[in-house]
């Protein structure tokens, strides 16, 4: 969908726009546009934050967490019980179809947890599903999931991050083929994928009527890439998409001045971070596997300012590898590396870089934080050349070893766990470069514990020497600001997933 009369140039943001603002809202479809796409739409082959939405809006989980009470309900499941420390049982709803009509079972249950922790599954997600062990057939809609160990946090998993495929089709068209053509049992089929386009998606009619999230009100979606910002306000400012996120503080204040649109902000458990070459694995000379290097970098940045100033709305400094609101993440772990650019360049100096080095800084999205950032290192000495980088791309070169320093964000899949933040990135997973023994010791025994003071103690232990050891230098947590049409109704939620299926035109 193009632009609809002229488009209002990044030039007179700051004006009123007279341009008029052409809703969807006659045709009942709504266009939601970001700035990247996923690699691949199937939800088990991507970790971006855009293909999490996606997934929400075609495919179920087992179970269902209330974003308003927290409470765990019924969703393909419509019952489970804990058998023992590594068993799940789970009755299974009888109404459910996938988007082709083909009745849910235990057969695709079954299929979809032994097929995501199988090798030859490709799966990228490794660290939402390595706590599975197997899963069993007890009858059509009787399954049993087996898990390695004991797993206090799987049914924030299964909530989450654990969707449901479809066996027959899925092994028949493979999974090149249903990156192309997916079927969930979501509340929206996904009708196209074009890559570098987009997603359009439609109102599933057959969706089961006991969902607790209930049936979509919407009935036409469509997901637009559009990489630019400045690209993505005109659009919104002229009618060509509905809704748009992540839009800078300043120019959310001058989008409040538009009459068609509304403007909200909230806080997230999204966090930004460095991550530091701490084992010198980029280069045979790493000035990163020196520890008063790595310390340098976390004195040299401005976290203050970066969250108050850059970011904006609910954002706070942040000095530990997770999101203070997960279970066992403590911030009193942290050693506070606080604004000191005179202590940076001291311990530069005592590291043997008097006059500073030359490095590269790598990432994948807001390079106006990345930036600021390499403004920060400058001012100590420190030379950061950026690499900007598509997110698949800086990945591999981070799994490869490859990268002295990137900026990237990370939002737990939504799960309220620290397993899931510093779980992912230090606990031997393949995002893990620091490979520390006893840290991955630590949080191993943190994520089987059954008791909760045990799981909180050893998430302690290791926030404590990741923080000590410099091997991240912890940004802020972000604060995400809104801009869509006034006649959506659209309500936003810390864990950063925009609910277009409780959404509606007023």
């Amino acid at each position: 969908m193009g632009i609809k009369g002229f488009a209002c140039s990044a030039a007179l943001l700051g004006l009123f726009c007279t341009t008029p603002v052409f809703a969807n809202k006659a045709n009942d479809t709504l266009v939601y546009a970001s700035d990247s796409e996923p690699e691949n739409i199937s939800p088990y082959h991507n970790d971006l934050r855009e293909g999490v939405v996606l997934a929400r809006l075609a495919w179920d989980n087992l179970i269902y967490r209330d974003p308003d009470s927290g409470q765990y309900k019924p969703m393909l499941a419509e019952s489970w019980k804990q058998v023992d420390a590594t068993t799940l049982d789970f009755t299974l709803r009888r109404d459910v179809k996938f988007h082709d009509g083909t009745p849910m079972t235990a057969d695709d249950v079954v299929f979809t947890l032994n097929y995501v922790v199988s090798p030859d599954s490709k799966v990228v997600t490794v660290q939402n599903v390595d706590w599975i062990a197997s899963a069993e057939k007890l009858g059509d809609y009787q399954v049993r999931l087996h898990m390695k160990k004991a797993f206090p946090p799987a049914l924030e998993y299964l909530a989450n991050a654990v969707p449901i495929f479809p066996k027959a089709y899925f092994q028949k068209v493979g999974l090149a083929g249903y990156a192309k053509q997916p079927i969930g049992t979501g509340p929206y089929k996904v009708v196209s994928v074009t890559p570098g386009v987009g997603v359009t998606l439609e109102r599933n009619p057959d969706y089961f009527k006991e969902s607790p999230q209930g049936p979509a009100h919407i009935q036409h979606l469509q997901f637009r890439v559009i990489p630019d910002a400045e690209t993505r306000t005109a659009e919104l400012m002229t009618g060509g998409v509905d809704w748009i996120w992540r839009v800078a503080p300043d120019q959310s204040e001058q989008l409040k001045a538009m009459p068609n649109l509304s403007v909200v902000s909230g806080g997230t458990m999204r966090i930004g971070f460095l991550i530091l070459d701490a084992r010198g694995t980029s280069s045979d000379n790493s000035p990163m596997k020196n520890l008063k290097v790595r310390q340098a970098i976390n004195y040299a940045i401005n976290r203050d300012a970066m969250a108050s100033q850059l970011v904006g709305g609910e954002s706070k400094p942040l000095q530990v590898a997770c999101y203070p609101g997960q279970f066992g993440c403590d911030t009193t772990a942290a050693t506070q590396y606080n604004y000191d650019p005179a202590k940076a360049k001291q311990l530069l100096k005592e590291a043997g870089y008097p006059d500073g080095f030359e490095t590269e800084i790598y990432a994948y999205r807001d390079r106006d934080y990345a930036e600021a950032i390499i403004g920060n290192l400058r001012a100590v000495g420190i030379n950061a050349k950026l690499r900007y980088l598509k997110y698949a791309a800086l990945r591999d070169q981070q799994r490869g070893g490859h990268v002295p320093m990137s900026f990237q964000a990370w939002g737990s899949f939504s799960i309220l766990d620290t397993s899931a933040s510093a779980g992912t990135w230090f606990k031997g997973n393949p995002d893990d470069n620091i490979k520390d023994p006893e840290v991955q010791q630590w949080l191993q025994t943190a994520d089987n514990a059954q008791d909760p003071e045990v799981r909180k103690a050893n998430y302690r232990k290791a926030l404590q020497r990741i923080s000590e050891q410099a091997y991240w230098a912890p940004l802020f947590n972000y604060s995400l600001n809104y801009a869509f049409d006034q006649d959506l109704q659209f309500k936003p939620y810390p864990d950063e997933l925009p609910r277009f299926v409780l959404s509606r035109w007023k």
